[in-house]
């Protein structure tokens, strides 16, 4: 299925997972949606994720959902996409957003790779905010 916007289509079907209390969740892969994963796993939002094969020759992100003891509670309280196809939203390195006074991430596509706005501030870059996530 083609969608318009993929890293949205990914962030809803984690925040659907996440909502459902699914433990997995399957998100076609790319490059972008590797490195999304990535920044996940590193913050601690999530448990692992998985690259495999679907058989068809299609490759898939296997993301293992993060619950508090006994699924009582989510870690992931909210993903939301900020920066769309219709409206791109660019920051520089000064004026990178904190995520609810810094509890949260915001997901940062720089030319340096994306990182998340921390590691950002460090390496003093800006960027196409894609996400926030808390």
């Amino acid at each position: 299925m083609m969608t318009s916007d993929p890293i949205a289509d990914m962030l809803t079907r984690i925040r659907n997972a996440n909502t459902a209390k699914h433990d997995t969740v399957d998100i076609p892969s790319s490059k972008m949606k590797i490195s999304i994963a990535e920044i996940l796993l590193n913050e601690g939002y999530i448990q692992k994720y998985d690259v495999v094969d679907d058989g068809k020759g299609f490759k898939n992100i296997h993301v293992t959902l993060k619950y508090s003891a006994g699924k009582s509670e989510r870690i992931i309280t909210d993903l939301k996409r900020i920066s769309k196809p219709g409206l791109r939203v660019y920051v520089g390195k000064e004026n990178i957003p904190y995520v609810l006074g810094g509890l949260g991430i915001a997901i940062i596509s720089t030319n340096k790779g994306v990182m998340t706005d921390k590691d950002a501030r460090k390496n003093n870059v800006g960027g196409e905010v894609l996400a926030f996530v808390w």
